[in-house]
């Protein structure tokens, strides 16, 4: 490569032998003013997903780059990308994962002359086609409405804000010069990502769907994360740091998120089961979220009253009924 590449296209992979060629082939069908790189980021996948990565390495030198693992690295890929990312020269980040591809090829010349011209956006974003393994129909990311601007208080509210698709975002490069500690240990690294860099500028929208991006309703993003209780933990956690480093600014917003996982973990695999583990969830869930009286009532009775207890206070409050009856 002569030139250092204006933009960098990290797609991140771990056993998507049936996807990584098409989404490489869209990045390599990107018509472009500029040089741009791909660094193919491999979590050591053992499907085949490697031989296909050197096989385009190969053809394609002086625009691939694989970055190949000795070994798994862990933590849902977010190491993975961590490293990619290192690697990245270029002056904006275009990041793909590696079962997504995009549609338009001329994707990230557009968003790249978007923030060549604003350079108070940190971020832009375009809308994306949701398809599904399983065969349910398609729906696009973002709706109609969608706004062209959005800025850090537009990624905060009482439950999760998720509108850009990962294989529709573009940001600038060497914003985060340092991630912090509770990052590395999210499961998510979109997201607090996206907060971290909207801290800095703010983000643009392009209303066009260039970019398709998979997703299986049986997956790790569906309904069992939310009775895990290590998913929802972590998602506390996270939440909890990112409250920490924007200085408290949304606490009682970011309060009510952090809550409303502490509620879904007293319905978990894990916890639904064991009154002692649920007495100390079910005290920081009312008093993160301070729900209504009649709630309230509810979750001490199901959560926090000992068991023999309730049986007692029922019984007691049964025996004027049955002594009538008698």
């Amino acid at each position: 490569m002569t030139e250092t590449p204006k933009v960098s296209v990290p797609i991140i992979t771990y056993n998507q032998v049936n996807y990584i060629g098409e989404a490489i082939e869209s990045v390599l069908a990107q018509k472009t003013s500029f040089q741009f790189e791909i660094l193919v980021g491999d979590d050591f996948s053992t499907d085949g997903t490697r031989e296909v990565i050197l096989q385009y390495a190969e053809k394609y030198p002086d625009i691939i780059i694989p970055v190949l693992h000795p070994r798994n690295m862990g933590k849902n890929g977010l190491l993975n990308t961590l490293e990619t990312y290192k690697l990245a020269r270029g002056k904006y980040i275009a990041s793909m994962d590696g079962d997504d591809y995009w549609t338009s090829p001329d994707k990230i010349q557009k968003q790249a002359d978007f923030l060549d011209r604003h350079e108070d956006f940190t971020i832009c974003y375009h809308n994306a086609l949701i398809t599904y393994h399983d065969g349910s129909p398609s729906e696009l990311v973002n709706p109609e409405t969608q706004p062209a601007v959005s800025q850090l208080e537009d990624l905060i509210g009482e439950d999760e804000v998720w509108f850009m698709a990962t294989s529709s975002v573009m940001f600038r490069n060497h914003v985060i010069t340092q991630y912090p500690g509770w990052f590395y240990e999210s499961s998510s690294g979109d997201i607090p990502r996206y907060i971290l860099l909207a801290m800095h500028g703010r983000i643009g929208y392009l209303p066009e769907t260039m970019s398709v991006y998979r997703k299986n309703r049986n997956g790790s993003s569906f309904a069992d994360n939310y009775r895990d209780a290590g998913f929802l933990t972590n998602r506390i956690g996270m939440y909890s740091g990112i409250n920490r480093e924007l200085g408290y600014r949304f606490d009682k917003i970011l309060k009510k998120n952090i809550g409303r996982y502490y509620r879904m973990l007293l319905e978990s695999n894990q916890y639904r089961d064991s009154y002692y583990r649920r007495v100390p969830v079910a005290l920081s869930y009312l008093r993160l979220s301070r729900p209504p009286w009649a709630e309230t009532k509810e979750i001490l009775k199901e959560h926090v009253i000992p068991p023999p207890l309730m049986r007692l206070y029922s019984a007691i409050a049964l025996l004027p009924y049955r002594l009538k009856g008698s």
